[in-house]
């Protein structure tokens, strides 16, 4: 019998992992990990967050990847199905950016973007 690995939301590259780490050492109280999520905001619709977990809430997806944790958000997870998150610094900002194949587009200050949710794969 064979056993299929557990499908996993989004990955996480190497920058990102590191800064979801140091957010977990660094906080003030003690969490396990982020939590990935999405909200209506700006002119495109809607605008990616991430808050601290302490507790998990039940229905929400875990991601492990790199040694760190990412909860997703059950209300976003069909908006970030094959998603990669990163973490970039420029000259003029520092923050998480998401690689989402479900972005349909962004406006042009880069707060907000619109989402699809994932089409169901054919069975």
């Amino acid at each position: 019998m064979s056993v299929r690995p557990k499908f996993q939301v989004l990955s996480l590259t190497d920058a990102a992992a590191d800064k979801v780490r140091q957010i977990v050492e660094r906080s003030p109280t003690p969490i396990i990990g982020v939590k990935v999520g999405v909200r209506n905001a700006g002119c495109a619709g809607m605008a990616y967050t991430l808050d601290p977990v302490a507790t998990p809430e039940p229905g929400d997806d875990v991601v492990e990847d790199k040694g760190v944790t990412v909860f997703i958000d059950r209300k976003a997870t069909l908006f970030l199905i094959g998603s990669v998150m990163d973490h970039r610094t420029t000259a003029l900002s520092s923050g998480f950016v998401f690689d989402n194949p479900n972005q349909v587009s962004a406006c042009g200050c880069g707060e907000s973007v619109q989402l699809k949710p994932a089409e169901r794969a054919p069975a």
